[in-house]
């Protein structure tokens, strides 16, 4: 098996088609047929439907793994490199959008100063859209909800948040300084779907008293949900780190909820480049330094 083989299949996967694959890794169309074809031949099945350019069940085994290897190769020449001069490299990291709002800028700086030749990309999604990159290894870290629930993931607890009301000042809700179970379950609600971890602790946290919510709509990204919110459309459930600034709307404290936790997911099958050590190391700082300072978070307890 030849890691050039591995590199086309991936290539056609990322790029959608044997053209533009070709493209991409610098070769021509040919070279890219005769990899996949011969990795097919060792292999004795089909990695791509021909027909329809969708992988087979076995085309998506091989490419999950190839994408470890070439995360692997990319490892070995950064940790080689580590040893003997400074730290350098990409990391490519996720970060959910409410979380990555006070985050990113920190982050970003303190590797500035820290590590000047490592540079980082940074993927802005909800979790669940980062879990399934963290796994394939498009990713090498991904800051997201927690609990995460996956054998090839593993999850550190970076800091908490308080879960909180955002009422338009003309919403009923508006004229609460704070807010019980009871109290919300008189009002449809700006939400989560369900599935989302988030929406998922409320829920449980509510199951106990024995209240269920009424949505009047699921969004699946906590800022879309925050600025329906802030923009007068309803009232809405969000995390702290959603719900800062000012405007026409009020914050109003929840009680008798469970924090959000959020972490830092990694491929547990992939061991850490030095590039993400650093990043990881900086990024742990930072939480202890800076953490604080946002309104409702609190240290995770580890």
């Amino acid at each position: 098996m030849d890691i050039r083989q591995l590199n086309a299949l991936v290539a056609v996967v990322d790029t959608g088609s044997f053209s533009a694959a070709a493209q991409s890794l610098h070769t021509v169309q040919s070279n890219i047929s005769t990899h996949i074809a011969r990795l097919e031949q060792e292999l004795s099945v089909s990695l791509i439907d021909r027909r329809t350019g969708v992988l087979t069940e076995e085309g998506a085994l091989v490419v999950e793994r190839a994408r470890r290897v070439q995360t692997e190769l990319e490892s070995i020449s950064l940790d080689v490199k580590a040893l003997h001069t400074e730290v350098s490299g990409i990391v490519r990291l996720g970060v959910i959008g409410t979380t990555g709002r006070w985050v990113s800028p920190i982050l970003l700086e303190s590797m500035t100063q820290k590590y000047p030749k490592v540079k980082i990309q940074i993927t802005d999604a909800v979790t669940s859209n980062l879990m399934p990159l963290v796994v394939q290894g498009r990713v090498d870290g991904a800051i997201v909800n927690l609990p995460i629930n996956h054998p090839d993931v593993e999850a550190e607890p970076l800091f908490e948040e308080e879960p909180v009301l955002v009422a338009p000042n003309s919403h009923p809700l508006s004229k609460y300084d704070s807010v019980t179970p009871a109290v919300l379950a008189e009002f449809p609600l700006l939400l989560n779907p369900k599935g989302v971890p988030f929406r998922d602790s409320l829920d449980r946290d509510l199951a106990t008293h024995g209240i269920k919510l009424s949505p009047k709509a699921e969004v699946d990204g906590m800022r879309l949900l925050a600025s329906l919110a802030t923009d007068g459309f309803g009232a809405a459930i969000l995390p702290a780190t959603a719900a800062q600034g000012a405007g026409k709307w009020k914050r109003i404290p929840l009680e008798g909820f469970t924090r959000r936790i959020v972490g830092l997911a990694t491929n547990k099958r992939v061991p850490l480049s030095a590039t993400t050590r650093v990043v990881r190391e900086v990024l742990r700082q930072m939480i202890l330094e800076y953490g604080s300072d946002q309104n409702g978070i609190y240290l995770a307890n580890k």
